[in-house]
């Protein structure tokens, strides 16, 4: 049976006080992307929702981290914010002429976040689906939508998903929607529950738990644990994992996805 990879990390890298609970001391922060990479297995670029990034920065991340990394990119913003699916089309199309296929064999799933203001409309969320490239630059394309307002827990919205080979992300430990359905050849998770008084900033138990929904997420099965709106999912031989440790108490999330990683190689 083929078990599909499970990449683990955080959401960017700068992060001032990951500079005395992460970083060494004197650490240059030039040098902060070539460390990280170098302890967790994959990033997602936040800095790509904030502003328009260039080719040559794509092509500096590339280069400054190893073989086998692989980076999530968070959409931007004004993408997401628009209300009409031609407008939508016009921003994908102006997101990823910017570069994002410069990061390569290195580029993971590109990450949607609809805003929590966002409701579920099943003609935009299919237009917007349908506005999604399948490759750039020949480099093929996995996305990511996460859905933040309780009207996309719905079975609809399962199936677009699922019709576009989109994932859902599973947001755990959140006060947002929890929808563990699983609708592409991937899976998406962001947990956001670290806490300042853990050391590892999730408990053994919590860190032990984790990690065993990725390992059967990796195999092609779905962890029993978490809730689905649809009974039936796909069967796969394995499924590739990325897996985030995102908010919380941040200043301790490299030390979670550490553990987690530590975890899934024994």
């Amino acid at each position: 049976m083929t078990t599909g990879r499970i990449y683990v990390g955080v959401g960017g890298w700068s992060f001032a006080p990951w500079r005395e609970a992460f970083y060494p001391p004197g650490l240059p922060t030039s040098h902060e992307l070539e460390y990280a990479s170098r302890h967790l297995t994959s990033i997602e670029i936040n800095a790509t929702f904030y502003r328009t990034q260039t080719r040559e920065t794509y092509l500096s991340w590339r280069d400054q981290t190893p073989e086998g990394f692989v980076f999530s990119v968070k959409a931007p913003r004004y993408a997401m914010s628009r209300r009409t699916p031609h407008d939508v089309k016009e921003s994908i199309a102006h997101f990823f002429d910017s570069g994002v296929a410069a990061l390569g064999e290195k580029l993971g799933p590109v990450l949607w976040q609809f805003p929590p203001t966002r409701k579920f409309d099943p003609d935009f969320c299919a237009a917007f689906l349908s506005a999604l490239p399948r490759e750039s630059e020949g480099v093929a394309l996995r996305h990511a939508i996460e859905a933040r307002d309780e009207s996309f827990v719905t079975s609809e919205f399962i199936a677009l998903a699922r019709a576009h080979h989109a994932a859902i992300v599973v947001e755990g430990d959140s006060d947002f929607p929890l929808i563990a359905d699983l609708t592409a050849p991937f899976v998406y998770a962001r947990i956001m529950g670290t806490r300042a008084s853990r050391k590892q900033g999730y408990d053994r138990e919590r860190l032990d738990l984790w990690a065993a929904r990725a390992q059967k997420w990796a195999e092609g099965g779905a962890p029993g644990d978490l809730p689905r709106i649809c009974a039936n999912t796909p069967k796969r031989s394995g499924r590739d994992v990325y897996l985030y440790v995102i908010r919380g108490a941040k200043e301790k999330n490299p030390a979670a996805a550490m553990a987690l990683i530590e975890r899934l190689q024994k």
